[in-house]
C-alpha cells in the first residue's frame, strides 16, 4: 500500500514543506486542506504514513493519538503524527527546530532575559526552546494579559526578542508586531516567521546591528527531525545546512536597479535565460495594468502619482520568490521601496558610463549630458544605499548577467 504523507492543516496557502521534505527524501510529501470535522476519518485512513501538523490543529490532534511525546505534552502542541502498526504517535519538532536557529545564529539565551512576543502555540513552544537553553528569565508579551503592547517598558531589560506572532508575514510586510527601540539592551532577535526571509522586524534588527534570525533554519531543522521520526532513521545535521542554502536560494529574489538606460531590463532578460527564472518588469507591469507608458503617467499625472503606484505594484511583486525583477530608475527615490526589495531579494546596481545611457522615451533623463549628470549625481548615493552588490555592464550583456547569477550562486544563503 502506497503510504500517505504531508503537511496536514485547514488553509495551508503556498508552503515551502514539499520541497523541503524532497530534498530531505521523502518525495510523495503533499498538502492537506482538511475541515474540522475531516479531521478524525483523515488520521484513521489505513494508508496513512505520517504528516506534520500545523494550524488549527496542534491541539486537535491529541484526541486521535495513542501515545504522545513527553516533549509535546509538555508544550501543549503536536505538529508531527506518525502510524506504526495502527497506532498514532504524536511529537513535537518546531522547539527543536527554534533551538538549532537560535543556536545557529549564535543567539545566546543562558541567564539572559528572553520576551516572548504572542502567546499562541508556538509561544509555548519558544518558552520551552528558551528554557532549555538556559535563559534565565521568560517573559511573554500578549495583547491583554499582564505584560502588553501598553507596558513595554516594564521589559525595557529585555536581552534576546522572539516574535511567534505572524505579523510581518507574506504579504502583509514589512509590518511589524513592535520598533526594537522599545528594547534598548537587545543582543538577539529571533522571528519565526520565514517568508519573507527578513520581516520588517529582522530589517530593522540587521539596521541596528543586533544579531538575529529568521524562521527558515528553524522551518528545515523541524522537518529533519520530524523526517527521523516518520521513517525511524537518523539524518546527519549536515542536511539542515544544506537544504536550508539550496532553498534560500530558491526562494530569494534577483533585484536589478540602476539609471534609467543602463541596461536592466535587457540584462534581466539575459538573466532569465541562463537561470530559468521567470521575469517581470515593473515599469511594463505598470504599462499591462494602466495601459499607460511611465513617461505618459510622469508627464500626464506627475512624477509622486507614478512613484505610488509603482510602489504598490513592487509590493505586490516582491511578495513573490524566486523570479528576477527589474525596476525603474527612479524606485530609489523612495525609501519605502528598499525594505519591500529586500525582503526576499538580494539587490544588484547595473552600472554602466554616462554617456552609453539612452534616455530616448524618458522624461527624467531628458536635458542632455548635463541634467543626466544631475540626475545621476542625485540618485548615486540612493543606489549605493539600496544595492548589495554593483554590477559593470561594460563588456556584452551575457557577461553581466553571468556575473551577476555567479555572485548570487556564492553568496546566497540563510
Amino acid at each position: 500500500m502506497r503510504r500517505v504523507f504531508g503537511l496536514l492543516g485547514r488553509k495551508l496557502g503556498h508552503s515551502h514543506s514539499p520541497a523541503i521534505h524532497a530534498m530531505l527524501g521523502c518525495r510523495g510529501y503533499k498538502l492537506y486542506e482538511l475541515e474540522p470535522e475531516e479531521l478524525g476519518a483523515f488520521l484513521r485512513r489505513p494508508d496513512l504514513g505520517a504528516v506534520n501538523v500545523t494550524i488549527p490543529y496542534k491541539r486537535d490532534v491529541f484526541k486521535y493519538l495513542d501515545v504522545i511525546d513527553p516533549a509535546a505534552l509538555e508544550i501543549g502542541a503536536v505538529n508531527t503524527v506518525v502510524n506504526r502498526g495502527g497506532k498514532l504517535y504524536g511529537y513535537n519538532t518546531d522547539k527543536y527546530g527554534l533551538e538549532y536557529a537560535l543556536r545557529r545564529a549564535g543567539l545566546e539565551l543562558a541567564g539572559k532575559k528572553a520576551v516572548i512576543l504572542g502567546s499562541g502555540g508556538t509561544s509555548h513552544t519558544a518558552a520551552a526552546a528558551a528554557k532549555a537553553l538556559g535563559a534565565g528569565e521568560i517573559v511573554v508579551i500578549s495583547r491583554s494579559g499582564e505584560n502588553n503592547y501598553g507596558n513595554l517598558e516594564k521589559n525595557a531589560d529585555a536581552d534576546i526578542l522572539i516574535n511567534t506572532t505572524p505579523v510581518g508575514m507574506s504579504p502583509n510586510c514589512p509590518a511589524q508586531p513592535l520598533s526594537l527601540t522599545a528594547f534598548p539592551r537587545l543582543s538577539g532577535v529571533m522571528d519565526v516567521v520565514f517568508n519573507p526571509l527578513r520581516t520588517g522586524l529582522l530589517q530593522e534588527a540587521e539596521a541596528l546591528g543586533i544579531p538575529h534570525a529568521g524562521g527558515l533554519p528553524m522551518l528545515v531543522a523541524q522537518a529533519k527531525l520530524a523526517e527521523e521520526h516518520f521513517f525511524g532513521k537518523k539524518l546527519a545535521d549536515s542536511r539542515i545546512e544544506e537544504v536550508t542554502r539550496r532553498l534560500c536560494r530558491d526562494v530569494t529574489n534577483i533585484v536589478l536597479i540602476g539609471m534609467p538606460g543602463c541596461g536592466k531590463t535587457t540584462v534581466g532578460k539575459y538573466l532569465a535565460r541562463l537561470t530559468g527564472r521567470p521575469l517581470t518588469d515593473v515599469d511594463r507591469e505598470i504599462t499591462a495594468r494602466t495601459g499607460l507608458r511611465p513617461g505618459d503617467i510622469i508627464t500626464g499625472q506627475g512624477e509622486a502619482a507614478f512613484r505610488k503606484l509603482e510602489t504598490d505594484v513592487l509590493r505586490e511583486l516582491c511578495a513573490g520568490t524566486g523570479r528576477i525583477i527589474t525596476t525603474g530608475g527612479g524606485c530609489v527615490t523612495v525609501p519605502e521601496n528598499y525594505p519591500i526589495l529586500h525582503q526576499s531579494g538580494r539587490i544588484y546596481r547595473i552600472d554602466r558610463p554616462l554617456e552609453a545611457l539612452s534616455t530616448r522615451g524618458r522624461p527624467l533623463s531628458a536635458g542632455g549630458m548635463e541634467g543626466l549628470r544631475a540626475l545621476f549625481e542625485r540618485r548615486d548615493p540612493l543606489y549605493a544605499r539600496f544595492a548589495d552588490v554593483t554590477i559593470a555592464n561594460d563588456g556584452t550583456l551575457d557577461e553581466a548577467a553571468r556575473k551577476i547569477w555567479s555572485d548570487f550562486c556564492e553568496n546566497t544563503g540563510a
